[in-house]
C-alpha cells in the first residue's frame, strides 16, 4: 500500500516513506491529534487476511510495548484505519531527543571517533 505525502491514515498525515521490507512499509507521519511526529509501520494488505502474519504483527507490538530501553523507540499503539493495520511508533527524532536527555545537538564529523591509547604495529 503506497501512501503519498499528504494522504491520511486515521488521525495521521503521511509525510514521507522511510523504508520498506518484508513486513511492510514505514512512513514518517504527523499525529494530527497530538501534534507530534511519529513513524507508522503498515502491514501490507496482502497480509491482513494471513492469520500467522497478523499474529506476528500483533506480537511485535506486544514485545515493543514490554521493552523500555533508551536505544529502543517507544510504541504508541496498534491501530487500524481503512482496513489497514499499523503500528504507531516513536519517531527517530523523538528517540534521539529522549536519548540526549531532552536536548539534541549537531554531530560534528569527528564526534563518532574515539581516542585510543594503543596502535597496531
Amino acid at each position: 500500500m503506497a501512501l503519498g505525502p499528504g494522504s491520511r491514515l486515521g488521525a495521521y498525515e503521511i509525510l514521507t516513506l522511510l523504508g520498506s521490507g518484508g513486513m511492510g512499509e514505514v512512513y514518517r507521519a504527523k499525529d494530527t491529534k497530538l501534534g507530534r511526529d511519529v513513524a507508522l509501520k503498515i502491514l501490507p494488505a496482502t497480509f491482513t487476511h494471513d492469520v500467522d502474519r497478523l499474529a506476528r504483527f500483533r506480537r511485535e507490538a506486544q514485545v515493543l510495548a514490554s521493552l523500555n530501553h533508551p536505544h529502543i523507540g517507544a510504541i504508541y499503539g496498534l491501530d487500524e484505519a481503512n482496513a489497514t493495520q499499523f503500528l504507531v511508533l516513536e519517531s527517530r527524532r523523538q528517540a534521539a531527543r529522549r536519548f540526549a536527555g531532552g536536548r539534541t545537538r549537531k554531530r560534528s564529523s569527528t564526534s563518532h571517533r574515539t581516542t585510543c591509547s594503543w596502535r597496531f604495529r
